[in-house]
């Protein structure tokens, strides 16, 4: 059973960042879990088996009912914009990272899981 997703080139980029821009406020597991299960679709029973069971980025990725409402995040991340990166997996990524970003930077999750205002 294999993943739709092409193998991701790696990017070193995020080895530049400035580990003080990541660490703007407090961030806690339960706000990284709600943005987590939001993007993927998984119920927290199956996001804590992935992690359990050591599941890599491709399956982790490849298994996921990823919201639809994901393509509304745009914005750079490591100085492309996350919105045309053209690798699947890779654009997953960049999705979380840039949610990620967003939290850390104190936006309020509302804004963050992209809901209606």
């Amino acid at each position: 059973m294999g993943s739709d997703f092409p193998p991701a080139a790696p990017c070193h980029c995020v080895f530049a960042i400035p580990f003080a821009s990541v660490s703007l406020r407090d961030i806690t597991k339960a706000e990284v879990d709600e943005i987590i299960l939001w993007l993927t679709g998984y119920t927290a029973r199956e996001f804590a088996k992935h992690l359990k069971d050591g599941t890599d980025f491709e399956a982790f990725y490849g298994q996921a009912r990823l919201n639809p409402a994901r393509t509304l995040i745009t914005g750079t991340v490591c100085g492309v914009r996350v919105e045309t990166i053209e690798d699947p997996l890779m654009r997953e990524l960049r999705y979380l990272d840039k949610l990620i970003d967003e939290l850390a930077k104190g936006r309020e999750m509302g804004k963050i899981l992209r809901k209606a205002e």
